[in-house]
């Protein structure tokens, strides 16, 4: 009993975290390999998930997804991969969100907000004390590997950074986020990618106070979620096709 209670009281956490969210981004892909998926969005309603808006395309890591470090652990099997640094995988798993971002002053949305100025960088060197931490250049930091936020492209003309590996685990991956697509299709470095208009109405559908979470998962964990998060799965489920009817 003692240890039961134990295990209640470790994951209540958890729990909290799972009934407060309101609103979902889920992104379910039909395997760890895959390098697009239909990303829906979806709110709460009578303690079930209802979508709302279109299912639109997206595009995950140029080698599909590794399992990430979210605020939410699925429990996996130990052969499944990893996200690390470097790897061309988008991370799998619950993911809290942070900021929106963007190149102009300021943008629709109810979001908070980081202008990505010509200062702006993320890092991504492991071993800095800084890993995974957007820091201006001028803040007197010495880092071996970063990004620029304000990119010569539209990339990152608007964005929303995903609380991936948020203590720094060295070298687990590092600067992730929703951002626009290079070209449909088009597989990333590690980020989830889609359509300008896309994300715009993505980020203005956000609301702070519904406490949001990205669902990223292969198709073949999506009963191990459904309990907390009912009416998100596929009707029917498949490693080989995934279908939304």
């Amino acid at each position: 009993m003692k240890k039961f209670l134990l295990f209640l009281f470790l994951l209540s956490p958890i729990i909290t975290l799972l009934n407060a969210s309101e609103q979902l981004i889920v992104v379910i892909s039909n395997d760890f390999d895959t390098s697009t998926a239909p990303l829906k969005r979806f709110e709460k309603q009578n303690d079930r998930f209802v979508q709302v808006g279109n299912t639109i395309s997206v595009n995950l890591g140029r080698n599909g997804l590794g399992w990430g470090i979210g605020k939410y652990s699925i429990e996996h099997n130990q052969n499944d991969p990893l996200k690390h640094e470097g790897d061309g995988k988008a991370p799998a798993g619950i993911f809290t969100l942070g900021s929106a971002f963007g190149y102009t002053a300021d943008i629709q949305s109810r979001m908070p907000y980081l202008q990505a100025t010509a200062d702006l960088i993320c890092i991504d060197d492991s071993h800095s004390p800084y890993y995974n931490q957007l820091k201006k250049i001028g803040s007197h930091i010495e880092v071996n590997s970063f990004e620029w936020m304000r990119r010569s492209d539209k990339l990152y003309e608007i964005g929303i950074n995903v609380h991936h590996n948020s203590s720094g685990v060295i070298s687990r991956g590092s600067c992730i986020f929703l951002h626009v697509e290079k070209a449909p299709g088009s597989a990333t470095a590690g980020c989830t990618s889609m359509r300008y208009d896309h994300l715009k109405s993505l980020i203005e559908w956000l609301d702070p106070k519904s406490e949001p979470l990205l669902v990223q998962i292969p198709v073949s964990y999506c009963t191990k979620i459904e309990k907390q998060f009912p009416g998100i799965c596929p009707k029917k489920l498949s490693s080989s096709k995934l279908s939304y009817q």
